[in-house]
Parts: C-alpha cells; structure tokens; sequence
C-alpha cells in the first residue's frame, strides 16, 4: 500500500467539500486509512493504485458526489517527505504561515518565474525546486505582492499550502505508516 497527500485545488469560499462526506466517499471507494485536514481540501490516504489512478478515481468521485471538477493533486508520503527535506528557506520554518509550498503540474518557464521574482519586495522571495515552488513572504503573506501575483504569474495549475499545513499533512501520512 502507498500512502498518499491529496490536495484539491480551490477548497474555500463558494467552493466546499464536506470532509466527512468526503471521508466516507473515499472509504465506501475502497482507499484505506482515509484522513482529512482542515476543511480546505486536504486528505491523506492509502492505496495499491498508482498516483495516476487515485487521482482519476478521486476525480470521479468528487465530481459525482460532490459536483467538485478543480484540480486534484495527489503525492506519495515520500515526495511529500522530500518537498519538506528541499525547502530552500529553512530559516522560514519558525514563522510557518509565511512560507508557502506549491505543488506544480509542470515546470514553469524561466521567464515567468523571473517576473514573479521582479515583483517580490522586501525580503519575499520564490525558488522552485522540482514540481514545488517555495514562497516565503516573511512580511505577511496577504500583504505581499508576489504572492497575489503568484497563481497566475507561474504558468502552470497549481495548489498551494502554508508551511503548518504541509508539517500537518506530513504527520497524518507518518501515522498511517
């Protein structure tokens, strides 16, 4: 079995999945050791399918239960444990809500990610490591200017989570297994 961290994109506001409808969906599914985070689209779970089937399937399911069609991001324990272990701002791990990491479908263009960079002020500052992009915006996130013009400047569907979420959903995988 490999355990996994999903990440539904655009959980908040108008859009809501009800964790513990989504909880007994994924169960009734079949996937074991099913856990929720939060009520902002964050689950951990267990599974023999491949990272490509549990997304399909939680894909269905949401979309038929819950009318839920936003991109799902599913990572295995050992990618999540390896975006915490390549976090380029270790220094930002004491004020967790001021580091951000966002998981990328693709790698972005260089050119994008030069713009984001171009609009940081203060001591904000990106890096993309792999499919992840680090944010630390260690003036306030809601303040800073290259986290408003991040989701859209970097080019590709993403998901993003504060640095307590990310620590969080690693211990919920850790406990499975």
């Amino acid at each position: 079995m490999t355990i996994y961290i999903v990440l539904f994109r655009g959980v908040g506001g108008a859009t809501q999945l009800p964790v513990k409808s989504l909880r007994e969906a994924l169960t009734k599914a079949g996937f074991k050791d099913v856990a929720t985070y939060i009520n902002s689209g964050n689950a951990v779970l267990s599974s023999r399918k491949s990272a490509e089937g549990v997304t399909t399937q939680i894909a269905k399911i949401t979309k038929a239960e819950f009318g839920f069609e936003k991109d799902i991001h599913v990572l295995t324990r050992e990618q999540w444990a390896e975006l915490i272990a390549k976090n380029p701002f270790p220094e930002a791990v004491e004020a967790p809500k001021f580091l951000h990491a966002a998981v990328l479908a693709g790698s972005p263009e260089a050119e994008k990610l030069e713009a984001l960079r171009a609009v940081a002020k203060g001591k904000d500052a990106i890096e993309v490591v792999g499919k992840v992009a680090y944010l630390y915006t260690p003036d306030g996130f809601g303040t800073s200017k290259l986290a408003e013009k991040f989701d859209k400047g970097i080019g590709v569907p993403n998901t993003a989570r504060n640095w307590n979420t990310v620590t969080a959903l690693a211990k919920l995988a850790d406990a499975i297994g």
